[in-house]
C-alpha cells in the first residue's frame, strides 16, 4: 500500500521530467530558427520557410540536399570552410523535370538539407559529362561562362546561398542544348551536386 506521502513525490517527479523534456524541446525549436531554419518531421517542413511567388510558363523545381548530421563538420559547415570538403555523393541535387522546351525558364531551387546550399546553371559543352568538371584547390569549379544562379535566401538570383529550409528563384533564357545545374559551394560539387538539364 502507497503511503500518502509517497504520490506526491513521485508526481513531482513526473512533473519535473516532464518539464525538462518540454524545455529541451523548445531549447532546439529555437537554435533551429536562429540558425535560419528547422526541419520539424523532415525535410521541407522548416520553421520560416519562404513564400515562393507564382512562377508562370517553365518551372523547374530543383531540389537540395545533403545526409546532414555531424559528419558534416563543426564551425560552420563547408560553406564557411569549417568541416571537412566531402566527397563521394553524399549530396544531391535533383531536377524535375530534367528536359524543358527552349525559351524563359524559371528555375525554384529548394534547400531540403540541413546545411548551406545554392543553384548554378552552367552550360554543358557536348563531350562533356555531368560532374566531370575539375574541382580546384578550394574545392569549387570555375564558373566562368555561368548563366545565372539561384542563391538568395528567400528571394530571386545571386546571394550568400539559400539557409536550410529556404528556397531562391531565377529566371534565364536557354538555348536548345544540355546544362549542368550544380551547388558550386566549397565541397559540394565533388560531393555530388549536380545534375544535367536538356533543353529541347
Amino acid at each position: 500500500m502507497t503511503s500518502v506521502g509517497a504520490w506526491p513525490a513521485r508526481g513531482w517527479v513526473i512533473v519535473g521530467i516532464l518539464a525538462t523534456l518540454l524545455l529541451a524541446g523548445l531549447s532546439l525549436v529555437t537554435v533551429g530558427v536562429l540558425r535560419g531554419g528547422f526541419t520539424a518531421g523532415g525535410p521541407g517542413l522548416s520553421v520560416g520557410a519562404c513564400a515562393v511567388p507564382t512562377l508562370s510558363g517553365t518551372v523547374v523545381n530543383v531540389n537540395l540536399t545533403n545526409m546532414g548530421g555531424p559528419m558534416m563538420g563543426g564551425g560552420g559547415g563547408p560553406m564557411t570552410g569549417g568541416g571537412p570538403i566531402m566527397m563521394g555523393g553524399t549530396m544531391r541535387l535533383q531536377a524535375d523535370p530534367a528536359t524543358v522546351p527552349h525559351g524563359t525558364v524559371w528555375f525554384l531551387a529548394t534547400n531540403r538539407g540541413s546545411i548551406t546550399h545554392e543553384m548554378v546553371v552552367l552550360p554543358l559543352p557536348e563531350a562533356q559529362i555531368v560532374g566531370a568538371r575539375p574541382i580546384g584547390g578550394d574545392g569549387k569549379i570555375d564558373e566562368m561562362g555561368s548563366l545565372g544562379e539561384a542563391s538568395n535566401n528567400c528571394a530571386e538570383g545571386p546571394g550568400q546561398g539559400i539557409l536550410p529550409g529556404g528556397s531562391s528563384w531565377v529566371s534565364i533564357t536557354l538555348k536548345p542544348g544540355r546544362y549542368e545545374l550544380l551547388c558550386n559551394l566549397p565541397g559540394h560539387y565533388g560531393a555530388g551536386m549536380y545534375t544535367q538539364l536538356t533543353v529541347t
